[in-house]
């Protein structure tokens, strides 16, 4: 292993979980409240931005890459900021997944990001031998339902 080769892996072995989304939004309405608060988790270290994407699928089904600069068409530049994120871990082929599950006249956003703040526990668990197995996310509503079920049953 050359010297480059092992900075790359320290590197890596420092790194937090990867983690992506996608976010539609039915009708192209993005109302852009959202977009001061991701930058607030990369200001405060949270979260490292690699990738951000937006697709617009058209009424043909075709779909189309957006601009970062204007996604809610207000005439604001509003993600100038995130403006050549792209780590390439989105390819053509992630973007044919979206197209997929999107409904036509709506746009969805791509967001690839390492969860920094979790970066010294995954760290140290893969020092220890411990591997990630699994991993998963529960919805919002399913846990109001399980709340609310559980609030009926007592």
């Amino acid at each position: 292993m050359d010297e480059r080769e092992q900075v790359e892996r320290e590197q890596l072995d420092q790194t937090g979980p990867i983690d992506y989304i996608v976010v539609e939004f039915p009708g192209n309405r993005m109302t852009g409240e959202a977009f001061p608060l991701l930058v607030d988790l990369v200001d405060r270290g949270l979260i490292r931005i690699f990738d951000f994407v937006f697709v617009r699928k058209e009424q043909d089904g075709s779909v189309i890459g957006m601009s970062l600069s204007d996604v809610d068409r207000d005439g604001r530049l509003d993600l100038r900021v995130f403006e050549g994120a792209s780590s390439g871990l989105v390819g053509q082929d992630d973007l044919e997944e979206v197209a997929k599950i999107i409904e036509p006249g709506s746009s969805a956003g791509i967001l690839v990001y390492e969860n920094v703040w979790a970066a010294p526990f995954a760290s140290a668990v893969r020092r220890s031998g411990g591997q990630l197995v699994a991993s998963g996310r529960i919805p919002v509503q399913a846990v109001l339902a399980a709340l609310d079920a559980t609030e009926k049953a007592a």
